[in-house]
């Protein structure tokens, strides 16, 4: 391991104090004094399964350490993080307590018991961590926590000290592992790292819960999985492993890498969620069974694939696929209705009365989901959309209101505008913003003729509408995957103040994607779960079986509604319909069904694990006929009805959030 290695060298050549030391030592090594005290020995924490107990030295022991398993923090669940050596390895472990947090409203309380084993983490090895994030709120206002992120990229929840504790525990930490502050953040404190340039680079994309494929390539360690509530199971990244090995003999271009790199890190999350979130998945399994075996007789779609790749018969070995996995495929066929074509100029003026309003706002929304829309009417279609006009507005009141949000927009721009290099140099969340932005417009959408070249003013103008939106929305703040969505409403409005505005709705409903605790991502995809369980049983089994159940390849589909998918005019074409919410809210879930049905064959046939699958699902972008995945998400949401609709809990992204007093967004500054 990567830690016992760490150990080796410091044998033969002590740590120099400027790499090693923290910025904040002398607190540190106060906090170290007493927890010198605090080691013990413990027989407990060993594994069971092994053939003799090993001894278990507990180097650091914390009550109290809380994490947040549903949205908005409305709930906790309390219990003991230890960090302890077992065979000169240091693991870590959280164990939840038994009782409920008192903190905890009786209206969470059995929602919170379901989720309280799931989340306990049992050993795992400290060289699989890449980074620690750590959060001390300014002023001591708010909650200490930490995120720890693994070498593959993927992140364990955040763990809140409301009892401190948190200095005790870098303090022990710095006595076993290598440990260093990040030069590019210094919130993040990097474990067990030896500079490797590429892999330090990759870290700094800070899009949360999420490192590079590379780091997990650089490291030859066992990951450990919470597979059951009851046991915990050791695994290799065998499949993972042997795939980069193959590319990395394929091409040693660092540049090609990152630019790899960058385009999967959406699909890189977090593996903790992976193994608990199976968990969960798999207690409802037969309930959604039950309800297809009603309704399969009725409604199926068709599983041949398209474009790329091509169905062809299979014959996997029987014993290890779902008994009906095959034959489903044979069954009757329901098609959704064929494609429209696009509103035109005057279906659009049918649709206004003399004044502006729009008559009959469902017959819109229908015609623009069958159909999309001239791109000549988008800049004016679009806004009714999203949201920002009404539809029973008049031209004049739209006119007003442009004339008014204007203003605001501009007052709004002011407050960064007026930031004077000084007062920038003491303001460390608004330079760590506007550096993420900076890096991310200029890789934008740049094959698209609007932003391409250098010294584009349009791609100014998407950085000053992010930087605006950062302090409209300050708790949320700037995000990775937030350009992907402005960049095609900036092209259709060539307007600031209406893009930002138009871009703002939009964020009401989907902002949760991109929250630190990844609450609105989980929330899409345990629904996403529940849908192909009541639509497609057998697939679903597939997933279970293979430990793919918490359904992370469809992970950036998801994040930014398949913008990495289509090309640019397609993008614009799809969210339209996803904005008409004509059928449902979250048509953009059974987009995902539709495409996983169409590829189901090769899917089961090929025996896909789930690295395999995510690198299939992520060749697939360019591959995908639209029209025909439209038709087939249509199909499957009428097949699925209101039982489809049971799936989705109240306030999944894209349905607007369930507003609490403590605001929409839990984000780092709030006190939970």
């Amino acid at each position: 391991m990567r830690g016992e290695e760490a150990a080796a060298a410091e044998a033969r050549c002590p740590r120099s104090p400027e790499l090693h030391d923290l910025s904040d030592d002398s607190d540190y090594a106060a906090a170290a004094a007493a927890s010198s005290n605090h080691t013990v020995m413990r027989s407990d924490l060993a594994d069971k399964g092994s053939v003799e107990t090993a001894r278990v030295d507990v180097v650091y022991e914390k009550e109290g350490v809380t994490i947040h398993p549903m949205q908005y923090g409305s709930g906790r669940i309390s219990g003991i993080l230890r960090l302890y050596l077992q065979q000169g390895s240091l693991f870590l472990s959280w164990e939840p307590n038994e009782e409920v947090d008192s903190f905890s409203t009786s209206s969470v309380t059995m929602e919170i018991e379901k989720y309280r084993n799931l989340y306990t983490v049992k050993g795992l090895p400290l060289s699989d961590v890449r980074f620690i994030r750590k959060h001390s709120p300014a002023f001591n206002i708010g909650v200490e926590y930490i995120i720890i992120v693994l070498s593959s990229g993927l992140a364990y929840p955040p763990f809140y000290f409301y009892n401190s504790g948190l200095r005790e525990l870098f303090a022990s930490l710095k006595k076993h592992v290598f440990i260093i502050r990040s030069d590019d953040d210094p919130n993040v404190f990097l474990v067990n790292d030896f500079q490797d340039p590429l892999q330090k680079s990759l870290s700094s994309l800070e899009l949360p819960g999420v490192a590079s494929v590379a780091n997990a390539m650089s490291r030859q360690n066992s990951f450990s999985f919470t597979g059951s509530v009851d046991e915990a199971r050791h695994v290799t990244p065998s499949s993972m492993t042997e795939y980069v090995s193959k590319q990395k003999h394929k091409s040693n271009d660092p540049g090609r890498d990152l630019s790899i790199q960058v385009l999967e890190k959406f699909s890189l999350v977090t593996k903790f969620a992976r193994d608990t979130t199976s968990s969960l998945f798999r207690e409802n399994h037969n309930i959604g069974a039950r309800t297809y075996g009603r309704q399969q007789q009725k409604h199926v779609l068709d599983n041949r694939a398209n474009d790329k790749y091509t169905d062809h018969p299979i014959t996997p070995d029987k014993g290890s696929l779902p008994s009906d996995s095959i034959e489903s495929d044979n069954l009757p066929l329901v098609w959704g209705k064929q494609r429209d074509n696009p509103l035109s100029v005057e279906e659009w003026s049918n649709f206004l009365d003399p004044e502006g309003r729009v008559m009959d706002s469902k017959a819109l929304r229908k015609k623009v989901f069958y159909g999309g829309v001239d791109h000549v009417l988008r800049k004016e279609v679009w806004k009714f959309l999203l949201g920002y006009h009404e539809y029973d507005s008049t031209y004049a009141e739209r006119e007003y209101l442009a004339v008014v949000k204007r203003a605001e927009y501009e007052a709004i721009k002011s407050q960064w505008k007026s930031i004077s290099p000084t007062q920038a140099k003491r303001f460390t969340k608004f330079r760590e913003r506007k550096g993420l932005i900076d890096k991310d417009v200029v890789r934008t959408d740049r094959s698209v003729p609007y932003y391409e070249g250098d010294d584009n003013q349009n791609v100014v103008v998407l950085r000053d509408i992010l930087l605006t939106y950062s302090f409209y929305n300050f708790d949320l703040g700037y995000c990775q995957g937030m350009s992907d969505f402005l960049a095609p409403i900036l092209y259709v409005m060539e307007d600031e103040p209406e893009s930002f505005w138009c871009f703002t709705i939009l964020m009401e409903r989907l902002g949760a994607n991109f929250n630190r605790d990844q609450s609105g991502m989980h929330a899409q995809l345990l629904a996403l779960s529940k849908l192909v369980e009541l639509l497609d049983p057998p697939l679903h089994n597939y997933f279970r079986q293979n430990d793919c159940l918490n359904y992370f390849f469809c992970f950036r589909w998801v994040l930014i509604q398949f913008k990495r998918e289509f090309s640019f005019d397609q993008i614009m074409l799809l969210w339209e319909v996803l904005w008409t919410h004509y059928l449902s809210e979250h048509f953009h879930l059974y987009l995902c069904i539709a495409i996983l049905k169409r590829y189901r064959s090769r899917i089961i046939g090929e025996q896909m694990d789930f690295d395999t699958l995510l690198k299939f699902i992520n060749e697939l972008s360019g591959q995908i006929n639209l029209d025909r995945a439209l038709q087939d998400a249509e199909a499957l949401c009428s097949v699925a009805g209101d039982n489809g609709a049971a799936c989705i809990p109240p306030g999944t992204p894209p349905s607007m959030p369930i507003e609490t007093d403590g605001g929409l967004y839990v984000q780092e500054d709030e006190v939970l």
